[in-house]
C-alpha cells in the first residue's frame, strides 16, 4: 500500500498565510486543503484568485462577504466562491476553518 495515503496533523508544519491565520495545508495533484486556525480579529482583504474556493467553519463565527452579500457563518455552514469572485472575510471570534481551492494553490507551496 501507498504509504502516502495517511498521515497526521502532527507532521504537517504550521504556515501563516496571513497575520493571524495558521494554516496546516495539503496539496493533492488538483487541490489545496488548508486546515485555518483564526485568531478573533484577524481578517482578510477584499480580494480575488483565478481558484474556486470552498470554506467550511468548524467553530467559531466568521464573516465572509462574496461580491458583495456579507454572512456570518457559524459551525456548520459553508460558503462556495467561484473563481475570480471578490472576497474576504474576518474571525469575530477564534476560528476553525477547512478550505478547499482548485485548482492547487501553488503560492501556498
Amino acid at each position: 500500500m501507498n504509504k502516502h495515503v495517511f498521515g497526521n496533523f502532527d507532521h504537517i508544519p504550521e504556515k501563516e498565510i496571513a497575520p493571524g491565520f495558521l494554516s496546516k495545508l495539503i496539496h493533492t495533484n488538483s487541490n489545496t486543503i488548508n486546515f485555518i486556525t483564526v485568531k478573533a480579529g484577524s481578517s482578510i482583504p477584499l480580494h480575488r484568485h483565478m481558484h474556486e474556493q470552498y470554506s467550511f467553519v468548524l467553530e467559531g463565527a466568521f464573516e465572509m462577504t462574496i461580491e458583495g452579500d456579507t454572512q456570518v457563518l457559524t459551525p456548520g455552514w459553508y460558503c462556495l466562491i467561484p473563481g475570480h469572485a471578490e472576497h474576504g472575510g474576518s474571525a469575530l471570534t477564534d476560528c476553525r476553518l477547512v478550505d478547499v481551492f482548485n485548482p492547487v494553490r501553488e503560492d501556498y507551496k
